[in-house]
Order: structure tokens, then sequence, then C-alpha cells
């Protein structure tokens, strides 16, 4: 037998499956209890258009479904789009009851629990809520404000340089932690990088196994701001390996020097379905996106090196006196290889609408 509160731990770590791969869609996980409280079926979003978490987990129990609880993080869809409402599946299949962790703050899904109490179903709302929310902050953040949720990666030595006096820069973090890279980038929608960054080292911004370079089946999309259309012609983000946008100033907007406007460039890629970008460089970049409150969340990898002279791995962020400073709130460090991973939120949020603010490298 399991308990609600099992099952739905096991429903959050079946919903994190999905991450990079169902936008413009949340992930999803699902477990079905039956009558007895076994556990009879289970599933997850998969990938956009793909049956939603609460039909795979109802194909999975079959019959057994009738009288038992389905446990969802995120509250059943309540519309038909590219598949049909979840509410209405979970009721023809005879649930009794509905336990969840997350209302749907979308006007054009939410209402299932509405329809799913009409019909005579127990619904429970609020367990395990704040899991359901850190493990689909990027969609909830991103469709709450109309536009992706940002995190910004950066790797740098102890001494916070990204690249040596003579611009080397490969590699600054150990192999395992590249790795670390690699299985963060496969939960995001796009990499984000500014045209400096490839003009100096022309990095491919794919997901693959570092061991034998093979490119994984879902790549995210490939973005460079790039205000004046500098990005050469042979850069590998050019290549067949991933879809790529090239962002000038002209094709989504510009400030009065002409660069791209972040706001404006955020917006766009909520509109192609975006919600979550990785902000990997440089860090001109890195700094404007601070300075304009558009960054979320930030992941970095520190190497035990210290160079002393070199590229900072920040820049320009807007602050000129240590009261300004952009204060962080770590939620966990952790040792990867040699190296050391900080995750933290930044502890002043961005506000919904954040100030004009061009990028300027």
């Amino acid at each position: 037998m399991m308990t609600e509160d099992e099952a739905m731990r096991r429903a959050i770590a079946l919903a994190a499956r999905g991450l990079g791969t169902t936008s413009p869609n949340p992930v999803v996980g699902c477990v079905l209890l039956d009558a007895e409280g076994d556990m009879a079926g289970e599933g997850f979003h998969a990938y956009a258009g793909g049956p939603h978490a609460e039909i795979v987990a109802l194909a999975q129990a079959g019959e057994r479904a009738r009288g038992g609880t389905a446990v969802v993080t995120l509250e059943p869809c309540n519309h038909t789009g590219r598949t049909g409402p979840c509410s209405e599946a979970l009721i023809n299949a005879g649930v009794r009851r509905v336990v969840i962790a997350v209302d749907d703050p979308t006007p054009v899904a939410s209402g299932g629990s509405v329809t799913l109490r009409a019909a005579g179903v127990q619904v429970e709302t609020g367990v395990r809520r704040q899991d359901a929310q850190e493990g689909n902050i990027a969609w909830l953040t991103a469709v709450r404000r109309g536009r992706p949720f940002v995190i910004w990666k950066f790797a740098a030595t102890l001494d916070g340089r990204s690249a040596a006096a003579d611009g080397t820069s490969q590699w600054v973090t150990s192999a395992i932690a590249r790795t670390d890279v690699h299985a963060l980038r496969s939960t995001v929608d796009a990499i984000l990088v500014g045209v400096g960054t490839v003009i100096a080292d022309d990095p491919q911004l794919t997901v693959r196994d570092l061991r034998d370079g093979t490119l994984a089946i879902k790549q995210p999309l490939r973005v460079v701001a790039d205000s004046d259309g500098r990005t050469p012609a042979k850069a590998r983000v050019r290549d067949a390996a991933a879809p790529t946008w090239i962002v000038t100033a002209k094709e989504v907007g510009a400030g009065p020097d002409r660069r791209v406007d972040l706001n404006a460039l955020l917006v766009a890629l909520f509109g192609r379905g975006i919600r979550s970008v990785l902000l990997e460089g440089g860090p001109t970049l890195a700094g404007a996106f601070l300075e304009a409150g558009l960054v979320d969340k930030v992941i970095g990898y520190v190497a035990p090196k210290l160079l002393g002279a070199g590229r900072n791995a920040l820049v320009d962020a807007g602050v000129s006196t240590v009261g300004d400073a952009i204060e962080l709130d770590l939620t966990d460090i952790a040792q990867i290889g040699p190296d050391l991973r900080f995750t933290a939120f930044l502890r002043q949020k961005p506000s919904d609408h954040p100030a004009h603010h061009p990028y300027t490298e």
C-alpha cells in the first residue's frame, strides 16, 4: 500500500523526466492508486502533443482506476487542445478521488478541480505544493510573467576568472563538471550566448555525451544575441546539430544604442514556445541580464584554480557600491569532481515588467 504523500513524491520525480521536452506545456507526473491504495499506474508528460501524465497512468491502470485515487503534480487540464481534457478522462475512468499539488495558473487549462467536484469526485489540493512548484518552476514562472525562466550558468576559477590573460578558457572546470553542464542543458528549451562568446570561443552549444560526442535526440534552441549580425558564417552554432536563432536588433527591437533589447528578446522567445533559457555567456551579456532584473536562477561552477588576471566571469551588472549588490539565496552547494557547483535564486525577484535595458555587448 502507498500513501498519498508517497505517491506525490513519486509523481514529482516522474514529472522531472519531462524537463526539456514538454514546452510550451508544463512537466507533470501522475500516480494512480487503486481502491485498496496500491499503485495501479503511473505516467508523466513526455513531449508537447503527446499524452498527458494522467492519460498514461490511466492506460496502465485500466479497470483498477475505478474507485481509486489519482495523485497528480498539476491540476488536471480542463480544455481540449492537441489532447482531450484530463478532468473528463479521470471522471470517465471512475476515479473516486484526485489529489493535486499545484493549481493550474493558466486561464485556458484551469478549472479541472471544479469539473471534477461537479462530477462528485473528491478533490484535495496543496499536497507537497512547494516541492511540485520547485520541480515545475520554469513553466510556472514563464506563464505568469509572459517570458521564459532564465538560468545564468557560469564557470570560473576561485578568483572569478572565466579565461586567462592570453584569452584561453578551455577548460576552466573539470570534465565531470562539463558533463554536469550537458545534463543541465538537456533540461532547458534554449541556450543563449552573446556574439562576443561565439567569436571568441566558437561553442557548439549542444547536448552531447562528452565521452563519444554523441548528440542527444532533443536539442535546445541555440540563440545568439548579435545586434549587428557579426556571427561568422562558419561558426559552429550555424551547423545542423541543433536549431539556431541569430537575433539582431533589427529583428526584435533595439534601444537608443541600437543593441538587442533583452526584454523584447525574451518575449519573442516565449512566443516561440520557449519556457526556460540557459544563459551561458559572455560576461557582458550576463551583466546586462542581471542589471535588467531578467535572471531568475544562478548556477556557478567554481574550479579550485587561481589565475590572478584575465576575463572576469561577470562585468557591468549595474552595481557601483556594495549596498547595491545583487543578493542571492543559496539553495544547494555540491562538489562535482574537483569543482564546486553553487545553485542560487535572486533574493529580489525581478518584476513582471522589467525596465527597458538594451544588450550592450
